[in-house]
């Protein structure tokens, strides 16, 4: 009970020297922060906003959001035409891809393991 506790409290008081080591992140959102990006939702829906906050489940909060409208013959393309949304906050689960609006850069795979030549 109280011991238990007691064991608890201190290790927490310790600080973070326990804690395991922390693997390298995939997605780095915290260089975007406060950066217009354009992200791009499950069903097709784009938006355009200011990334103000996420959390480990990929919400994101945008700022100044400007939803790019598709086309209603071809909901394949866009329309050219957009409406203001202002601040929204995105599920993660619908979100598919994250890009800066200054546009992206090819980076290696991480997931590809270097293949030796015989």
């Amino acid at each position: 009970g109280g011991s238990h506790r007691a064991a608890m409290a201190a290790q927490g008081a310790q600080g973070k020297a326990r804690a395991p080591a922390q693997r390298p992140v995939a997605l780095d959102l915290a260089r975007l922060m406060d950066k217009r990006v354009h992200v791009k939702l499950a069903g097709g829906r784009q938006l355009s906003g200011v990334l103000k906050g996420w959390d480990q489940l990929v919400n994101l909060v945008l700022d100044d959001v400007v939803e790019m409208l598709r086309d209603p013959v071809d909901p394949y393309k866009l329309s050219g035409k957009e409406r203001k949304l202002g601040l929204v906050i995105t599920r993660g689960t619908s979100v598919v891809t994250i890009i800066t609006a200054d546009g992206f850069e090819a980076i290696e795979n991480p997931f590809i393991v270097a293949q030796e030549s015989t």
